[in-house]
């Protein structure tokens, strides 16, 4: 456990330096998915190795370990964690589980209020159509969603390209993208680190939804031309919603669009793949690691108490008391057999 504990936490901080540049070399759509394992797994990591560090010193508390009936000093040479650095990790792990109570609560109140405005929209279609001339495309997640155009937005726009902003707004229900930004959002407040796989899966989710309108209209200068045209009449507007089609870089996204569609590579998910098993590994050994702990911290009490009670009559590694005990049940007194 003394390695292994720690592994996860490194293997985050290596995620969040190299997650995001992984991600720029991967299609829209395996990049999003790559970037939220990456943020679970690594905050489940994150919490899971806290949570054992906490727990290394937690037991070698006195008043616990007489609780828990095992052998502090047995603990202390099996596993040597200094109470300082089990307190830093019980603090921070306080402070992370309060971040994601924090970030639950605002997103389902997120939730909530976009379900109610999709309610108060008007008409009863997919897409609701807002007379007014200020410049505005989002997508509104709910039970369906809505796609939300004002008609100074049509207006800025050929019809080719409104269908392609339609097509990248309906992209962003269909595939329901913000469940990957909820995710996003959450690890982040779990562990500020991963901060930097919110940023760069807020671009690929536009990528994505730009590479599904070009699909969709079958040609990619009328989507990147939407996409400019639309960030352009929108520039002014500071209280953009996140899923709308001017989000994200919109020069890189307009470059990447007038280019051929991206290749399909695999060595970039593999290794993030790779760092992901490696960091469920070392988890699950240093838990493995923290029972077998117990249990030989159980065991030294155990003899110890039963030698310090009848020294002469145990043996130098004798079995648990438990079995020793349950066998003198089944014997009976020495007196009857």
């Amino acid at each position: 456990m003394l390695i292994s504990v720690y592994v996860p936490l490194l293997i985050t901080m290596v995620i969040a330096v190299f997650a995001p540049r992984a991600a720029a070399l991967l299609a829209p759509r395996p990049a999003a998915w790559s970037l939220a394992s990456a943020a679970l797994v690594a905050s489940l990591g994150w919490l899971g190795s806290l949570a054992l560090l906490a727990f290394a010193g937690l037991v070698q508390i006195p008043e616990v370990a007489e609780e828990g009936r095992w052998s502090v000093a047995a603990v202390r040479a099996s596993d040597p964690v200094y109470l300082t650095v089990a307190g830093l990790a019980a603090l921070t792990l306080l402070a992370s589980l309060a971040g994601l109570v924090v970030a639950t609560t605002r997103q389902l109140r997120h939730l909530r209020w976009a379900r109610r405005e999709c309610r108060l929209l008007p008409g009863d279609t997919e897409l609701a159509v807002l007379d007014m001339e200020l410049p505005e495309a989002f997508a509104l997640p709910g039970a369906p969603g809505r796609i939300v155009v004002s008609r100074g937005m049509l207006r800025c726009l050929a019809e080719r390209e409104r269908e392609a902003l339609l097509a990248h707004e309906r992209a962003h229900l269909r595939d329901r993208h913000h469940l990957f930004q909820t995710l996003w959002r959450l690890t982040a407040a779990v562990n500020p680190l991963l901060r930097p796989l919110s940023g760069a899966g807020g671009f690929v989710l536009e990528r994505w939804a730009d590479e599904e309108a070009a699909v969709r209209v079958g040609d990619r200068t009328v989507v990147a031309h939407a996409v400019g045209r639309a960030a352009l009449a929108t520039s002014a507007n500071r209280s953009r919603p996140v899923l709308a089609a001017t989000g994200g870089a919109v020069p890189q996204r307009v470059r990447a669009l007038l280019a051929p569609p991206p290749p399909r590579r695999a060595l970039p998910f593999v290794a993030g793949a790779a760092l992901l098993v490696v960091c469920c590994a070392s988890l699950a050994d240093a838990a493995t690691d923290s029972e077998q702990m117990i249990e030989t911290a159980q065991h030294a009490e155990c003899v110890a108490s039963v030698t310090a009670a009848a020294p002469s009559s145990v043996p130098p590694h004798g079995p648990c008391c438990e079995h020793r005990h349950d066998h003198e049940r089944l014997a009976g007194p020495v007196g009857h057999r």
